[in-house]
């Protein structure tokens, strides 16, 4: 043997490693536990449940303002003239839309339910953005007389405003929306008008000219969950291309910059890798894209911009507290679990095709849970559990094929009468709810005093059936 020759030797750092480091190592492995969420900012669950049954929407009153902070630093830091508003379509509950209003955001709205709401709240008219493709009559007069800005869709739309400006004896502030490709995610061509065309200039061109109108913003919505900051940069360019062209064409440069919303949540979609913070681009850096373009304009140049963003902000302070209600066994139940050679072969098993899922129920479904067909919905147990983690599938409770809330997700064996988190399911889900099946359940706010409070009441049979009416003559309804 070489007289050089050292044997292998076992270095400390080995020791120090995480006895769960080949598992995380592995992309197939299921790992050793999953982490129970036994409380939700000092609430604990069965608390949670014994004030407002099961199932039951709760929200983080302390998120949803960090969220708040982070994103008005993010851009206030780089931009002052910045400016927020909150997209009412994402969650119009009165407590969250409080928090927003507490917080300085004003209101974007896109229907007249949503714009009574918005008053209802304390908004006054020159807070609120009127979004959407349609907009009543009555509607765009109320605003005019309320002062709320008119964001015109298309042409009919605009047809619409130029009446009721001309009856009103304006001038009144406006803006326009436009779509483009940005080249970087898929194309938004339902609203607005489009700018490759020129359509958007001609459109801006005659609000401008009008004399019962003040062009006031060039507004722009790309997209939902936009993953790439540099789409906004694009964004950006393209509106700043618009103003000038509108200035050279009628001497008007408009004030306002609206880049809209679209910022992603720390949801995944299905098939994406996570974690999400590492895998999804933080506030700032959708900032630095659309600020960092503003900020090359001359000081006496750069226009207010204007966002309206939802889902970012309020997705991660929402969570949807369920009951495991059946077990449905699948080809191994019954079978000791624990060992590292149960992981083993369910692993195997599932790899091959040859292994039937444990599928358990739960007392939600997705009548309540909208964006899980998109979203890969984080689940929970409530309590801790020493058994290993295995492929399952969680169903909803619907007498539905399609009710499935997650096709494959890593749990370990659960009981009926386990209680499951779902998370982050703060944006859209509530307000697109239905009472499919099932009536609505409470909704809670934890506030940041760790106090629960109840912001919505469980739905009763009342509910759906007051608005019902049986005429007293048979042909009530009839037309003509």
């Amino acid at each position: 043997m070489n007289d050089d020759y050292e044997s292998p030797r076992i270095s400390e750092e080995l020791g120090n490693l995480s006895p769960t480091m080949s598992a995380e190592r592995n992309p197939l492995a299921r790992g050793y536990s999953v982490e129970p969420l036994t409380e939700i900012d000092g609430c604990k669950i069965e608390d949670i449940i014994e004030r407002a049954g099961s199932p039951a929407f709760v929200f983080s009153e302390r998120t949803l303002r960090r969220k708040i902070n982070r994103m008005r630093t993010a851009f206030r830091s780089r931009y002052p003239e910045t400016h927020f508003f909150w997209s009412y379509k994402t969650n119009n509950l009165d407590a969250i839309c409080r928090v927003l209003k507490d917080e300085g955001w004003g209101a974007e709205i896109v229907s007249n339910f949503e714009y009574k709401k918005a008053r209802h709240l304390g908004y006054e008219g020159n807070e609120i953005l009127f979004n959407g493709p349609y907009k009543s009559p009555s509607a765009i007069r109320r605003s005019f007389a309320e002062g709320a800005l008119i964001q015109i869709d298309n042409w009919d739309d605009l047809d619409r405003v130029e009446t009721a400006a001309e009856e009103m004896d304006g001038p009144f502030d406006v803006g326009i929306r436009v779509w483009f490709a940005t080249g970087h995610g898929p194309t938004w061509s339902k609203f607005g008008f489009n700018l490759a065309s020129g359509e958007a200039q001609r459109a801006a061109r005659r609000v401008a000219q009008n004399p019962n109108l003040n062009l006031h913003t060039l507004h722009s919505h790309i997209g939902t969950y936009m993953l790439d900051p540099e789409a906004y940069r694009v964004a950006t360019k393209l509106l700043l291309g618009l103003r000038d062209q509108v200035e050279d064409d009628t001497g008007h440069l408009a004030a306002c910059l609206n880049l809209g919303g679209g910022f992603p949540s720390y949801s995944l979609l299905h098939g994406m890798k996570g974690p999400a913070e590492t895998t999804i681009a933080p506030i700032e850096k959708y900032a630095d894209a659309i600020t960092s373009e503003l900020n090359r304009l001359p000081s006496d140049r750069r226009p207010e911009l204007r966002l309206e963003s939802g889902r970012h902000l309020v997705d991660e302070s929402g969570y949807l507290i369920s009951s495991v209600v059946a077990v449905k066994q699948g080809e191994a139940a019954g079978q000791p679990r624990g060992t590292a050679e149960d992981a083993m072969r369910i692993k195997e098993r599932s790899l091959l095709g040859r292994y039937s899922k444990v599928t358990y129920v739960a007392d939600v479904g997705i009548n309540l849970l909208y964006t899980a067909a998109w979203f890969e919905i984080s689940v929970r147990p409530a309590r801790r559990m020493d058994e290993l983690p295995e492929q399952t599938r969680l169903v909803g409770d619907l007498c539905m094929e399609i009710d499935v809330i997650r096709e494959n997700v890593a749990l370990p064996r659960l009981r009926v009468g386990d209680r499951l988190t779902l998370w982050p399911v703060g944006a859209y889900n509530l307000g697109q709810s239905m009472q499919f099946i099932h009536l609505r359940p409470a909704v809670v706010m934890i506030g940041e005093d760790s106090e629960m409070r109840l912001i919505r009441r469980r739905e009763d049979l009342n509910d759906i059936e007051a608005p019902e009416v049986f005429g007293d003559e048979p042909d009530v309804g009839r037309h003509g």
